[in-house]
Parts: structure tokens; sequence; C-alpha cells
């Protein structure tokens, strides 16, 4: 997928896109390049930096977070050896809604072409039944699924013909105060916004195949402070939530247990197998620590690690998948995040959730730089394939121009000019509106909270 297009002027300079993910382990910066509006590009490097400042996916001190930033947009500048201005950033912290609504319009009395202004008419009215809590936000709205004239499963309705547009409308909503705070760190670290993505989708898009998001599937991303869901099915995501709980859970628990300090904690942790347990109870890890010497039973360890992640997947994720509503995944759990690398999650994973499992590096691993390349960046890669995707269909992420707007700047928009979209299947596309906006319907109550 990130190839060089050939088939623009060799006069323009190659364009970057930028993503900038938000951990709570480490922050991440990936450049891609391609040429000028190009539909593909490469990814050139990847700059990290322990994440400060940074806590639960949440910024609990700002000043921390800007310089993390700071350093890992310096990293990766060191890499690519070019400036970097703008990002499209990636967060996973506070709560997190998936609320789906339904929406219709008439076509007329006769079949005729669908045009643009109907699709955007449809997901008007899906939206008018979205009701947003106070002090909360829409931060993307996502169709799900097109049906025409009771025809489901449309794709892309654009050109077909029929009577009768029914959407089914996804509205992620996130805390106002979040967002703001993401906004603000990265205006303070001297970049500008050119989008935001909630962490679970961009994860969802750098772990999952094609085939895998047609069949059905769902990502875990299990960081060091969140775990992120993303339920997909005929290639669309069709829910998508967060958790607070994450690898640091994990780390607390083995040492408070077992006497440890945190980062001693946190490294034999990575020594354990969940899945395939211990065959002698009175096996110990032995080690001197600091001038102390320990000795940790292996047992002890590895129930610990297993009954986080038991209750991890089965008490919190669970549920989540539920809500999604899609009772075949034939791809099963795709498992990706730091988390991921504990020995055996896979085989744990199939045994508690009874679907298939597997571990996942980014889907572009190949393409990237070694050693940023493994689980802890698939969330990273995906922003690049998020920011592609959104361009080549302008209504498949649709971003709230008002969240950009809390920054005190002009809305930006990686989607090229609705009045340069490409023909589609030998059909000159129909006449656009300019100057849609798809969250109009629900203007008002964002004036009142800005």
């Amino acid at each position: 997928m990130f190839k060089k297009s050939s088939g623009h002027s060799a006069n323009r300079e190659p364009e970057l896109i930028v993503g900038l993910d938000l951990g709570t382990s480490k922050v991440t910066v990936v450049v891609a390049e391609r040429e000028h509006h190009g539909d593909e590009a490469q990814i050139i490097g990847v700059g990290q930096a322990p994440s400060n400042g940074i806590r639960k996916g949440l910024i609990v001190n700002l000043d921390q977070a800007v310089r993390s930033v700071r350093q890992a947009v310096g990293d990766a500048q060191n890499m690519v050896g070019q400036d970097i201005s703008e990002v499209t950033v990636a967060f996973g912290g506070g709560d997190v809604t998936s609320i789906r609504s339904t929406g219709m319009v008439s076509l007329g009395r006769s079949p005729r072409q669908v045009m643009q202004l109907d699709i955007e008419r449809v997901i008007e009215a899906a939206q008018a039944d979205v009701v947003i809590p106070a002090n909360q936000t829409i931060l993307h709205t996502i169709p799900v699924e097109y049906s025409l004239d009771g025809n489901v499963g449309i794709d892309d309705p654009l050109g077909m013909t029929g009577m009768r547009l029914d959407i089914q409308l996804q509205s992620v909503i996130v805390p106002t105060a979040t967002i703001q705070n993401v906004l603000n760190c990265v205006k303070k670290a001297g970049l500008d916004v050119a989008g935001i993505v909630i962490k679970p989708l961009a994860s969802a898009l750098g772990a999952l195949s094609p085939e895998e998001a047609l069949a059905g599937g769902v990502v875990l991303d299990i960081g060091g402070g969140t775990t992120g869901i993303a339920v997909f099915s005929d290639g669309r995501p069709k829910y998508l939530g967060l958790v607070s709980i994450g690898g640091d859970h994990i780390t607390n628990d083995v040492g408070s247990v077992l006497k440890l300090p945190l980062n001693k904690a946190e490294e034999i942790k990575k020594e354990v197998s969940v899945f395939a347990g211990v065959e002698d109870e009175n096996e110990t890890i032995d080690f001197a620590y600091n001038g102390r010497n320990f000795s940790i039973s292996k047992y002890d360890l590895h129930e610990i690690v297993k009954c986080r992640i038991e209750e991890l997947c089965d008490v919190l994720v669970r549920p989540e998948i539920k809500a999604a509503g899609i009772s075949m995944l034939p791809a099963g759990i795709v498992v990706t995040g730091g988390v991921s690398k504990t020995e055996g999650i896979d085989a744990f994973l199939l045994d508690l959730m009874d679907l298939p499992a597997r571990i996942s590096a980014p889907v572009d691993a190949n393409r990237m730089p070694p050693g940023r390349n493994t689980q802890e960046y698939t969330a990273a890669s995906g922003i690049i394939r998020y920011v592609l995707e959104k361009e080549r269909d302008p209504f498949r992420y649709l971003e709230n121009p008002q969240v950009i707007d809390m920054k005190d700047r002009e809305p930006h928009t990686l989607v090229p000019p609705l009045e340069k979209t490409p023909v589609k299947d030998g059909k000159e596309p129909p006449k656009e509106r300019p100057g849609f906006n798809p969250f109009k319907s629900i203007g008002d109550v964002f004036k009142d909270l800005f």
C-alpha cells in the first residue's frame, strides 16, 4: 500500500504525511512521503520519545507532554532530514462512546442516480437523532452501511440508482476537555494539526489486512495505559471503544504483590508465558536489585499476569465486543500494542474468548525502520493509512471541523476539494454542493460550548 505514486509531475517536491501517536509509554512520530496529492505514500522514518506527562492516555502535565512531543518530532526530523510542521494526531484517553443512528431520504417518485447531495442529506438525517452529552464532542462520524431501496450492504451508493437511500451512522463521542488538551499540547510543541483520530481506529487500520477487515474481526490494542477495541466487518468499523486498563495495571499488581519496584516489576513480567503456565510451582526467579536479594515465585508471577489479562478481556473487552452487535467474526481477534508481546497471549485469548487470535505487528512493518516496526508502532503506522483512506473517500471518516477550531485556527482538511473527485467506473461525478459541513445540524451545540 505504501508505495510512491509515479503519475505526478517530477517538478513538484514530495509531500510529507506525518502522524503523531500520543501513547502512555511513548510518543511516536511516523513520517511518510508521497508525490504531490498521490494516492499512495512511503514511510520514510519513525521517531519516538519516552512519554512523560501522559497517564492512561490523558495529558496530566502539559509541559512534560509538550517536551515529549518535541523530542519525538526532533528524532523523526533527524531520521528523515526534513522539518515537520503539521501532524495528524492519534490519542486514546478518556471516555469514548460509540453511538449508532439511522437516517433515510427519498430520491423521488421514480428511480434516479444517487448524487453527492443525497449522501449529505442522509448523513444529516442520521445525525439529527444523535444526542450529545454536556461537555462532550463528536470526534468522528463514520458511515457504517448504506442501503438502497432496502438492499443492504451498499459500500458506496454514489451513482447507483434507486428511490430511497438509508444509512447506518456511527458517531464517536469523547470529552471536549480531552480533545482540547491534546490540541493545546500539539500547538504548544510548535505544530499545526491537520486532523485528529481516535487511537483504536488508527490501530485497527494499522493492524488489519483488507481481507480481515472485510470478513469481520476485532482489534485489541493493549498499550501501556489503555486498551483500544475496534470491531470491523464488511471493511468498515462497526464499533470503537476504549478501556483505561493496560500494561501498567499488570505492572502495578506485580510490584505490589511481590514487593518490587515498578521498573523491576515491568522487567520481570515480560518473562511470563500466560498460556504455558509453570510446571514446577517451587521454581523461582532470583536476582539482586539495589543491594537486596529477591526470590520471586514463577507460579505467583504467572498467576498475577494471567489473572489481570483475563480480567481485562473477559470482564471489560467482551462487553465492548458484544455492543458492536456483530455475531460472526471469522478473522477473530487481532492483538497489537506492547502487551501483545506477552508470550502465549494469542493462545490464551483463543482459549478464553473462543475466537481465533493472532499477534499483529503493523501491516506495513516491512516498510518501517528495523526496531521501530513492532506491535508498539501499529497505531502510528495506522495514522498514515487513515489519512490516505480519508482522502480517497471524503465520506469514509468524517471529522468534525469544529474540533480543529478549538485551537483558534481555521479548520484544515486533508480531503481534496470535492469538485476534484476522480471519475468512478467511467461515470462523471455529480455536481457537488460546496462547503458541505456534515456537522452543521449540531453546530449550535458547539457554539454554546465554545
